[in-house]
């Protein structure tokens, strides 16, 4: 979603006491290279790498496997790099439960990307890959656990433009030590030239990007990100991607920022934008390099991940008056992976089931016809399941609009006979919506407007319209929790974290009350970092 520039940094909130960071020395990239001394220590720093420029990741973890991944740099123009990697669960590698060679080449532009199976599960580990006489940074990651669950914490985040900024929320969510997974919904890159939305920040390679060379480039620009790297190494992801990591307001047919011809087809530009997608993330890889599938989290969670843009979806309508909006063959998800969403959500036995898809579930009073409010028919069927097989504890999981909001799912908001905003009758789901990592809400001076929202919306319990942030979804077995965290700023590097609301919904109810204080990390010795 692309919104006007956020020039003023937020002020007047009460910063929440930083946690203690982890330790381990930060991964940097050839534009961050260290040289001379740490100021605190008078310690020689380490040289920049010149292999592991874009550090290592994790993701998609099983209760048995988990995705590694890196990228080898070639030194001197070699044709293919011989890659040996390594996976311990001690952080200093002692106690091997894997390892092996893998050799990489231009064909997938020097990535590396293994699944590892064979792991216990709901457990720590620590990975290191070696290359051409260079070691890269230690990764941390975790299985999926299996069975009975007591507990899980999750971050969801959205929508991190580099050219508006820097990654201070990427910081923050690496230095939480206690987390199993980070959800990233989408907008990971964004395709514009530099200057063309954002100016903090410039662009590699300077133009919109539009070929496979073109979309590699910005990945490896984003990847060389210190604060983005740290938030990998420590934590494994789940990806999925929205609408910029193709082209702005996308479908299944074109986009909006996509001129047919005069910028090839389009056809073309989402085979090169998925390609350099799966080579450059730690996702599970698929022959036919979709997206949705689900994760499952023993009998607590289970993970829907979902595509609303590339996959199915219909072209978005002119506006809200469009005589199309109606038409019941219209859909977001693509009738065959609608099916499939109906089908994981009546097979599922876990506790809850989170929806991970990309543009806002709930009702936006009609200001916005890219989200579900363009797709009225497809919105309705998703109801009419969860009513009719009485499925209950389905949680939304949403990013996009760049700001964080907090709401009922009910069919009619301001129909009292429909919901009652007090009970929470007529509630089918609720849904949690990340702000932005570093991507633009409203101005400032625009603030006041989320009361105006939540006076005319009673659906809405939480709207905050402003600040850049994630969201940490605290889990158990009688209730899920979202508490909202905002930084100060994105346009000069910063450390102030501020919390924002804490809404939670109790298990069987499908709506949401507002909370005083988040809850509690689980451990006061997680695993070392």
């Amino acid at each position: 979603m692309a919104r006007s520039k956020d020039e003023t940094r937020k002020d007047g909130a009460v910063p929440v006491r930083r946690r203690q960071v982890l330790g381990g020395a930060a991964v940097v990239g050839a534009s961050q290279a260290l040289v001379g001394c740490n100021s605190e220590t008078d310690e020689p720093l380490p040289p920049a790498p010149e292999v592991f420029l874009h550090g290592v990741a994790s993701g998609d973890p099983l209760p048995d496997a988990v995705i590694l991944w890196t990228r080898a740099e070639p030194k001197g123009g070699e044709s293919s790099v011989e890659v040996t990697w390594t996976i311990a669960t001690d952080p200093e590698l002692t106690q091997t439960v894997d390892g092996g060679t893998v050799t990489t080449d231009a064909s997938r532009d020097f990535t590396v990307k293994l699944d590892v199976a064979g792991l216990a599960a709901g457990t720590t580990h620590y990975y290191r890959f070696e290359a051409l006489g260079e070691s890269s940074p230690i990764g941390r990651t975790k299985t999926a656990p299996s069975g009975s669950v007591d507990r899980l914490r999750f971050v969801i985040c959205s929508c991190a433009s580099y050219a508006h900024g820097y990654y201070n929320a990427y910081r923050r969510i690496a230095e939480r030590a206690d987390l199993d997974l980070v959800i990233h919904l989408g907008d990971y890159i964004y395709e514009y030239g530099t200057n063309e939305y954002g100016d903090v920040r410039s662009h590699e390679p300077e133009h919109e990007i539009l070929t496979l060379d073109d979309y590699r480039q910005r990945y490896g620009q984003y990847r060389r990100d210190a604060d983005l790297q740290e938030a990998h190494r420590q934590h494994p992801f789940v990806n999925v991607w929205d609408d910029h990591e193709s082209a702005n307001d996308s479908w299944s047919g074109g986009a909006q920022n996509h001129t047919e011809g005069a910028e090839g087809t389009w056809a073309d530009r989402t085979a090169a934008a998925r390609q350099a997608y799966f080579e450059w993330l730690p996702i599970r890889d698929v022959a036919d390099l979709t997206v949705q599938r689900t994760l499952r989290y023993g009998d607590l969670v289970d993970l829907i991940m979902l595509d609303t843009r590339l996959c199915c979806r219909d072209e978005v309508v002119d506006g809200f008056d469009d005589p199309d909006i109606d038409d019941p063959a219209r859909s977001l998800l693509g009738m065959e992976q609608e099916q499939w969403l109906f089908d994981e959500l009546s097979n599922s036995t876990a506790a809850w089931k989170l929806l991970g898809q990309q543009v806002m579930f709930g009702q936006l009073a009609q200001l916005n016809v890219d989200q579900w409010d363009g797709y009225p028919a497809a919105r309705e069927r998703v109801f009419a399941h969860l009513e009719t097989n009485s499925i209950d504890d389905v949680v939304v999981l949403t990013g996009d609009i760049h700001t964080s909001w907090g709401m009922d799912l009910t069919r009619d908001p301001q129909d009292v006979m429909v919901y009652d905003p007090n009970t929470g009758s007529g509630s089918f789901a609720v849904e949690f919506v990340a702000p932005g990592i570093s991507s633009p809400g409203f101005p400032p001076a625009l603030a006041a407007v989320a009361e105006g929202l939540k006076m005319d919306n009673p659906h809405m319990k939480y709207v905050e319209v402003v600040s850049r942030g994630y969201v940490l979804l605290d889990i158990d077995a009688t209730r899920i929790q979202g508490a909202w965290y905002h930084v100060d700023t994105v346009e000069e590097r910063s450390d102030v974290e501020m919390l924002g609301g804490v809404l939670e919904s109790a298990r069987g109810t499908n709506y949401l009350v507002e909370v005083m204080q988040p809850a509690d990390a689980p451990t006061a010795d997680p695993p070392a970092p």
